[in-house]
C-alpha cells in the first residue's frame, strides 16, 4: 500500500536544492575572484582549478551559435525547473531516492541558469585530467546535475510502483 502524497511536506526536499545552489553560487564567487581566465592552477595530479565560460550547454554544445542559445537554455531550465518542482511535490513520502535525485537536478539546473542570467555563460572552474585528456570544465551545479541523473537512474532500476 503506498502512502499519501507528501505534497507539501515534500519542502524539505528543498533545503538540498537551496544547499547544492549555495555552494555552488560560493565556489563559482570564489573562482571568478582568484583566477584567471583559462589559466590552469594545479591542484593535484590529474585535477586542476581552471576559470573558463561555456555559452552553451554541456560539453559546451551550442556554444559557438552567437547569443541565441543563452535566452534558448534560460527558457528550457525555467521549463524543466517547473516540471520538477511539480514532481518533486506530487512524490509518495516513500520516494526518498527519487526526492534526492530531483532536489539535487533542481539545484544544479537553478545555479546554471543564475549565471547564465547573470553573466551570459555559466562559469566552470573544474578540471579533471588523464594521459593528456582533459575532460570539459564543470561546477558543482554539474556535478550534483549528474548525481541527480545518476540517482535517476538507479531509482527507475529498482523502483517498485512508486517505492524508492
Amino acid at each position: 500500500m503506498s502512502q499519501a502524497v507528501g505534497g507539501w511536506a515534500n519542502y524539505r526536499w528543498l533545503i538540498l536544492t537551496v544547499v547544492v545552489l549555495i555552494l555552488d553560487q560560493w565556489t563559482k564567487h570564489l573562482a571568478l575572484a582568484h583566477l584567471q581566465p583559462y589559466q590552469p592552477v594545479e591542484v593535484m595530479a590529474h585535477f586542476n582549478l581552471k576559470l573558463a565560460f561555456n555559452t552553451g550547454a554541456a560539453f559546451s554544445f551550442l556554444a559557438d551559435q552567437g547569443g541565441w542559445q543563452r535566452w534558448f537554455f534560460v527558457v528550457l531550465t525555467f521549463v524543466i525547473s517547473c516540471v520538477l518542482l511539480v514532481w518533486l511535490f506530487r512524490l509518495e513520502k516513500s520516494q526518498r531516492v527519487l526526492a534526492i535525485a530531483l532536489a539535487l537536478v533542481l539545484g544544479g539546473a537553478i545555479g546554471n541558469v543564475y549565471d547564465r542570467l547573470l553573466y551570459g555563460h555559466v562559469v566552470d572552474f573544474i578540471d579533471w585530467h588523464a594521459a593528456g585528456y582533459h575532460w570539459p570544465a564543470f561546477n558543482i551545479a554539474d556535478s550534483a546535475i549528474v548525481c541527480g541523473a545518476v540517482l535517476l537512474f538507479i531509482d527507475s532500476l529498482f523502483n517498485k510502483k512508486g517505492e524508492s
